[in-house]
């Protein structure tokens, strides 16, 4: 699902809303269907009699008084105005709290109108209040009020955490504020009172001062968005809001759906970058991860979407194992300062994360959170993004593993949801690398998530090492290279054919054995029916290798189709090709493609199966040398016991 249309909405069709959101921030009666009401005192009062107000406002609204709020009545106004009682006058924060609250509740109303004009919502209105509606047409009115009314809830949140996030209000520290509740979707209206109530209720308990309001509101709606989101997955006649693209321009805002905006800022990085020349062996890996640099840079802006992503072979996610001091981190800075040093150039926002070990949070539900949050980071669709799950076997727990804490299991969901969820939308402007030393330590469905896998092996050959020893010990010493061509061997072109060239043949022990019996049977596997028979042969012997595991491999193939070397000087001069339309960039890279052959596929089918049948042995011997060491301990303690019943420590008495 990609946003394929961009609309921009009128700044006059926003303000025309600001009287009637005045009169909602100024107070309004509300009973809560959903949440109850916490015992906090009601916004404005707690002043004696005959004691001046601080800041009173003239309200508009009938039966509102200006000086306190009778039961039952919501006053955002006075509620943000009274958290620093001890103030006569509004701070910088209170100001610019209310005017993005002022702002969003606008914005969602239009967004609102926008959707009613371009499905039936508003004819349904029309025929509703003349009452023309048809017994079938009740059902679809509802459906669209309810639409209608999440699609305002999710803009509401996302524009008002966009505006106070980004207002350098955010100063004061994290707060959890709890579950979202009170979500009323009866129509636009009511859903936002009922969002504005709730509001209310979590600053009149968690704001105490100004250093606390704007994390407050922005812990809410970071808190409505994630609801709401969540509700859409069941929502209908949602296709006229995703399939579009909703721009801002006075606040550089951008809807794409249910996605939440960040502003389009790089993130400062704190790398050591490393040059490809840099990273001794790990050919294949350093190869895709070259290709993946220049993929990413192909992504069009004004589009959303990579060329790559339309023609097949764009890396999304994938998975770096090897034993420690491979090479992995290399790796991860290399790709880094590839992509800095493109974004550079071309003048684009880059943004990388890693989720490490401190996102793991004893509080329930903070783990799950701050994965959210690091998926959101990473797949802006306004910036290139490249985001790191390193040592992710100790990160995301195994479902089922008595061993992994709460917080583990809640980012396994996240992480398996983002990556391959019914609401995944995969742009072409980010990619995620999850690394490991010990990949059969993670969840099988997690694992299998990954599109590619690069195994890194480090330094193998002679040369390599030769290669390494000399990069490592630097310029300062007088000792002769000897006869060595340097870095000859880490020439990628040759190297990788070489490392392709060694999939031609399994290299674990039970999948060479499945493929000798095949191979006799059919002889060579050269046409779709027998290497289908031996995705078939390798599904009997692991029942894990399932169709996710075939579309990885089609995914793979795909890559080594789309292997091709975009020209440095695309990268060097942006208007060679990156400032380029979608389209020309769709063409330049589309007259590059390379034919697909069946040794290429035999190749990444023994590449992928290797890795989860070395997965799957390492874990099983794993398992294995537990039980030995169990049975030993009970063994020795059996032995104990018949030795000493009484439990002495000694020889049985007589």
């Amino acid at each position: 699902m990609t946003a394929t249309a961009l609309m921009e909405i009128k700044e006059a069709e926003i303000r025309k809303h600001y009287p009637q959101t005045y009169q909602l921030l100024a107070g309004f009666d509300y009973a809560p269907r959903i949440g109850r009401a916490a015992e906090v005192p009601a916004a404005g009062s707690g002043r004696s009699p005959g004691i001046p107000g601080r800041r009173g406002f003239r309200s508009t609204t009938p039966g509102l008084a200006s000086r306190g709020a009778p039961s039952g009545v919501v006053s955002l106004l006075n509620r943000v105005q009274g958290i620093d009682a001890e103030d006569p006058l509004q701070s910088e924060t209170q100001v610019h709290v209310l005017r993005s609250l002022r702002r969003a509740l606008a914005v969602a109303e239009a967004v609102s109108e926008l959707y009613g004009e371009l499905t039936p919502l508003n004819q349904l209105k029309q025929a509703n209040s003349q009452g023309r509606l048809a017994g079938a047409q009740k059902a679809e009115f509802a459906e669209l009020l309810s639409s209608a009314a999440l699609i305002g809830l999710f803009t509401f949140a996302n524009l008002l955490g966009f505006l106070v996030r980004n207002g350098g209000e955010t100063q004061g520290p994290e707060i959890e504020v709890g579950e979202v509740e009170e979500i009323v979707l009866d129509n636009v209206n009511v859903a936002l009172k009922g969002a504005l109530w709730e509001l209310d209720q979590k600053l009149a308990r968690f704001a105490e001062g100004d250093a606390a309001l704007a994390a407050v509101v922005t812990a809410y709606a970071e808190r409505l968005m994630d609801e709401a989101a969540l509700r859409s997955g069941g929502a209908r006649h949602l296709e006229a809001f995703v399939a579009r693209t909703y721009r801002v321009e006075a606040d550089d805002f951008q809807i794409d759906g249910f996605t939440p905006a960040r502003r389009a800022a790089s993130t400062p990085l704190v790398m050591t970058f490393k040059k490809p020349q840099e990273v001794i062996g790990n050919h294949i890996a350093k190869h895709q991860c070259m290709k993946l640099a220049k993929m990413l840079m192909a992504y069009d802006f004004t589009r959303q979407l990579n060329p790559f992503v339309e023609l097949g072979g764009f890396i999304f996610t994938f998975m770096g194992d090897g034993k420690p001091g491979t090479g992995k981190t290399t790796l991860i800075q290399m790709l880094g300062g590839l992509l800095h040093d493109y974004c550079q150039v071309a003048g684009y926002a880059f943004r990388y994360e890693n989720l490490s070990s401190e996102s793991i949070d004893s509080y329930q539900g903070k783990s799950g959170q701050n994965a959210k949050a690091f998926i959101r980071s990473i797949m802006d669709p306004h910036v290139i993004g490249f985001g790191t799950i390193d040592d992710i076997d100790q990160i995301a727990g195994r479902r089922g593993d008595r061993q992994s804490s709460s917080g583990q299991q809640e980012v396994t969901a996240v992480l398996m949801e983002s990556f391959s969820g019914a609401n995944t939308v995969v742009r072409g402007n980010c990619s995620f690398g999850m690394f490991s030393n010990y990949p059969e330590n993670v969840d099988d469905a997690l694992r299998q998530r990954a599109g590619a896998r690069f195994l890194v092996d480090g330094p193998r050959s002679e040369a390599d090492y030769i290669d390494i020893l000399h990069l490592l010990l630097g310029r300062d010493h007088d000792i002769a290279l000897g006869a060595h061509e340097l870095y000859a061997a880490q020439e990628i072109r040759r190297a990788v054919a070489a490392s392709y060239e060694q999939h031609g043949r399994p290299a674990e022990t039970q999948l060479e054995a499945v493929f000798e019996a095949v191979a006799k049977a059919e002889g060579p596997l050269d046409t779709i029916a027998k290497l289908g028979r031996y995705l078939k042969a390798i599904q009997e012997v692991d029942e894990r290798f399932t169709g996710r595991a075939v579309k990885n491999i089609t995914d793979a193939v795909k890559v080594r189709a789309m292997d091709v070397e975009l020209p440095d000087e695309w990268m060097a001069d942006p208007a060679l090709f990156l400032r380029q339309d979608y389209d020309t960039k769709l063409k330049m890279i589309g007259e590059l493609m390379n034919p697909i052959t069946p040794e290429m596929v035999l190749q990444e089918i023994n590449r992928y199966a290797d890795a989860e049948f070395r997965y799957a042995n390492v874990s099983d011997e794993a398992a294995v040398g537990d039980r030995v060491r169990d049975l030993r301990l009970q063994a020795e303690a059996k032995r104990r016991y018949l030795a000493d019943p009484g439990g002495g420590g000694g020889e049985a008495q007589g």
